[in-house]
């Protein structure tokens, strides 16, 4: 299929790089472009050099002489001329995860989101695993040791194989065919507004997910988000709700304290509350949504129970880092928008002293000060928009809160402040990228003060 071909890769990050080195070892020869220069890229310039891959860094000018396809990676934005340019001379663009569609022997569960995508993904894998199927755990996820593409994943799976992905909204841009076998929708709330001019094209960006589903494929969906719910007469696959406080015709619900899936009228018991070992209500809900999908894939009720009792917090959401002097340090530093910073909070039932702050996405903070004053005990703000969350929690009457000049900072003045029995959490409900080069860098910096107060008592 690819044997000969001219493929040109736009983006030499670490899914650029994987689409680089599938499609070599399916004969094609591969360019990859990047508008970093090669100065800012060595080690991606020399992981595709040793490929055999052409590399053209430091611009944007992209020369599609010769080109046969073109394959976007996420993030990178869709009004580039270079797509107005292939698209005059007929030469096809795609997402990295069209590819791996296109690729793939093995069935593709797919997970998106707002929140929760990770988590319910890396659960969803280990309770496939637990049930003794290859497993895949792969796509966007981003969870210690798991960050493998998609197109990795769908190289490598045999067709008995099972492949788990997260999918962000933006590998949803360019799909075409891409047709998961079970597609989940957990939620839809405000994020990333700084790339998209709405809520509702966020939206239907994500509910492309299910657009190329037919009746042999399973939808699930969050029959208590409202975008989400409003999705249900809309599409083609067997349709599976999921619904914490309610009782759902057909998927997942809570009922007298035990986790029920109900497929094609049969019910069965996956777990009890108290089995689940996550913080949050929040995770009730990834737990009905990552059980829809393994028991319509035919998983037996006994493995789920296994993989729930054995799973740990994925790193970087709500991880629990220490106890030092009987105050518990948790670091959330995933956690990157407003509606998943007043879960975190409303998670955590303790008296808590949050460190929140970072680069704004366009969100609104009113949510989240309604919550600090319900549920902190203290907030220290950091970063480029403390200012906003600051604001909006004045509005909500909350009052108490400290600025701290970086994450090391906050970490001491929260510990000042923490009593035993008080959990210090860091829950930015904001981007990264004006401290730190990701949520994982912030996160390990957090980790790292915490270390360092502990070599300290």
């Amino acid at each position: 299929m690819f044997l000969g071909k001219n493929i040109a890769v736009i983006g030499m990050a670490r899914t650029g790089l994987a689409v680089a080195e599938v499609m070599k070892d399916l004969g094609a020869n591969v360019t990859l472009w990047d508008k970093k220069p090669e100065s800012d890229l060595a080690e991606e310039v020399a992981f595709a050099k040793n490929l055999g891959a052409n590399v053209r860094a430091g611009s944007n000018n992209i020369d599609l002489d010769g080109v046969d396809l073109i394959v976007t990676s996420p993030g990178v934005p869709a009004h580039l001329p270079v797509f107005a340019d292939a698209k005059a001379r007929g030469i096809e663009v795609i997402a990295e995860i069209e590819l791996a569609y296109r690729l793939s022997k093995a069935p593709i569960i797919a997970i998106t989101g707002t929140n929760g995508k990770t988590t319910t993904t890396v659960l969803t894998g280990k309770i496939f695993e637990a049930d003794g199927r290859d497993t895949y755990i792969a796509g966007n996820v981003v969870a210690g040791d798991i960050r493998m593409p998609l197109v990795t994943a769908a190289h490598r799976a045999a067709s008995e194989s099972v492949i788990v992905a997260e999918i962000s909204t933006f590998q949803l841009e360019w799909i075409k065919s891409f047709k998961p076998k079970v597609a989940m929708l957990l939620n839809v709330t405000s994020d990333h507004m700084d790339r998209h001019a709405s809520i509702e094209e966020y939206a239907n960006l994500k509910a492309r997910i299910f657009e190329n589903q037919t009746a042999e494929d399973f939808a699930v969906i969050n029959a208590e988000n409202p975008f989400t719910a409003s999705l249900k007469d809309k599409l083609s696959g067997q349709i599976l709700e999921f619904a914490r406080k309610s009782e759902v015709q057909e998927g997942g619900f809570v009922l007298d304290d035990e986790l029920i899936i109900r497929i094609y009228g049969v019910e069965t018991v996956i777990c009890k509350r108290s089995d689940i070992p996550l913080r949050g209500e929040h995770n009730v809900e990834n737990l009905l949504a990552a059980g829809c999908a393994a028991i319509a894939m035919g998983v037996k009720p006994e493995s789920i129970l296994k993989a729930v009792r054995e799973f740990q917090p994925v790193e970087h959401r709500l991880e629990s880092v220490a106890i030092i002097d009987g105050v518990e340090y948790i670091n959330n530093s995933m956690c990157t928008n407003v509606d998943a910073a007043v879960r975190s909070v409303e998670a955590i039932d303790e008296p808590q002293i949050v460190i929140a702050g970072g680069k704004d996405k366009g969100s609104d903070f009113d949510p989240l000060g309604i919550a600090f004053a319900k549920k902190a005990k203290h907030v220290v703000l950091i970063g480029a928009d403390a200012a906003l969350i600051r604001a909006s929690s004045q509005k909500a009457g909350f009052t108490a809160m400290t600025n701290a000049g970086s994450l090391p900072e906050a970490v001491q003045i929260a510990r000042s402040i923490a009593e035993p029995g008080d959990v210090i959490v860091l829950t930015p409900a904001c981007a990264s990228f004006d401290m730190f080069n990701s949520f994982e860098h912030r996160g390990q910096i957090f980790k790292d003060a915490v270390k360092a107060l502990s070599a300290k008592t």
